[in-house]
């Protein structure tokens, strides 16, 4: 049994993920985005694609990017 670390609920089917060495325990994938997920610059929702990066900056998608005054760049992948 393991205890989500976004919610504190203790759950027999937890599971982790490890990213850049730090290790965070969840119980469903809402508490994993919602911990984890980038977030858009330009509207804040949470990035779960593969979303728009320009310096300094996450985009959900290219339309954001360019209401933000960005020029359409590379999809991150």
């Amino acid at each position: 049994m393991g205890t989500c670390d976004m919610r504190g609920n203790e759950d027999r089917s937890t599971f982790t993920l490890n990213r850049a060495g730090e290790t965070k325990t969840f119980d469903g994938f809402e508490c994993a985005s919602h911990m984890k997920a980038p977030t858009c610059r330009r509207c804040r929702c949470r990035v779960l694609g593969h979303g728009l990066e320009v310096p300094r900056a996450m985009y959900r998608c290219s339309h954001r990017a360019r209401e933000a005054g960005h020029e359409p760049a590379s999809v991150r992948a």
